[in-house]
């Protein structure tokens, strides 16, 4: 970790509001993430999820609102490059294309090795010892490092993206719809990958999702949002199991399971059950 932090949530967002033009994207949000916990921020398309995961890493200006990463106020536009340097090994982000957020000209090892000279002082056999170490971590080996992104898999890209981000050992890894894009087999990987790096780092996960599959798999808590609202919050078991809030019963109502048939559900919700 870069710096000790101090005791309470290594995220904090309070009031967070998001517009565009006469839009409201995100509305009211507020969340803490602890040390090292893992945190399902669920929603359908258009219910500010990933605006809210863009605000907090930095890729968008919020319209009000705070947001605090150890105790210290995320820097703003005018911010020096220093304070941007400190923010981005704290908060790092994996999003759903990995082909799409790797450089498709530079080979793994060069991409891992550029983020390493960025942010800390390892050279030379040091810092092909560190990336070494960080494709072992996902399942990689040198073999991965000296392939472009294009040779490699929908699942082994994405596990470089996931190294790349855990390079600078951030304290909080957002991760946007980080298994999306990928089949089955290869999602159930990748989760058990991200379960075990959570158990062996003290890096805390912000899993941005409309899939709850991934919650039950990976969250300890979960937060649902829907029209740019926070609608119900609280531990991952018992959302899951005994929701509150109607958009959340939709939200499980709507998952595949045995028995599950789309044209009744639809059916339902139109009161029209046959």
């Amino acid at each position: 970790m870069t710096d000790d932090i101090p005791s309470g949530p290594v995220l904090r967002v309070g009031g967070l509001r998001k517009t565009f033009g006469d839009f409201t994207a995100v509305d009211g949000v507020d969340l803490d993430l602890a040390p090292g916990g893992s945190l399902a921020v669920v929603g359908e398309s258009g219910s500010g999820k990933t605006t809210t995961a863009r605000i907090i890493a930095g890729l968008e200006e919020p319209t009000s609102g705070t947001v605090l990463v150890g105790g210290r106020d995320r820097p703003g536009r005018r911010a020096r490059h220093a304070e941007r340097l400190r923010f981005a090994r704290d908060v790092q982000m994996v999003f759903q294309d990995p082909y799409a957020s790797l450089d498709r000209r530079q080979r793994v090892g060069t991409g891992l090795a550029e983020v390493l000279a960025l942010h800390t002082d390892l050279r030379g056999t040091a810092l092909e010892a560190r990336v070494a170490e960080l494709l072992g971590q996902v399942g990689l080996d040198e073999r991965h490092a000296g392939v472009l992104p294009r040779a490699l898999s929908g699942g082994q890209r994405q596990r470089v993206a996931i190294a790349r981000a855990l390079a600078v050992q951030p304290r909080v890894l957002i991760l946007d719809e980080a298994v999306a894009a990928l089949d089955v087999s290869v999602q159930a990987q990748i989760l058990t990958l991200l379960a075990d790096i959570r158990h062996r780092t003290e890096v805390a996960y912000l899993f941005i999702t409309h899939d709850l599959g991934v919650v039950r798999h990976v969250c300890d808590d979960v937060l649902v949002m829907h029209r740019g609202r926070v609608v119900e919050r609280g531990p991952a078991a018992a959302v899951l199991t005994e929701p509150q809030h109607p958009y959340t019963r939709r939200l499980l109502d709507s998952v595949p399971r045995q028995g599950w048939k789309p044209a009744r559900r639809a059916a339902a919700q139109n009161g029209t059950i046959p």
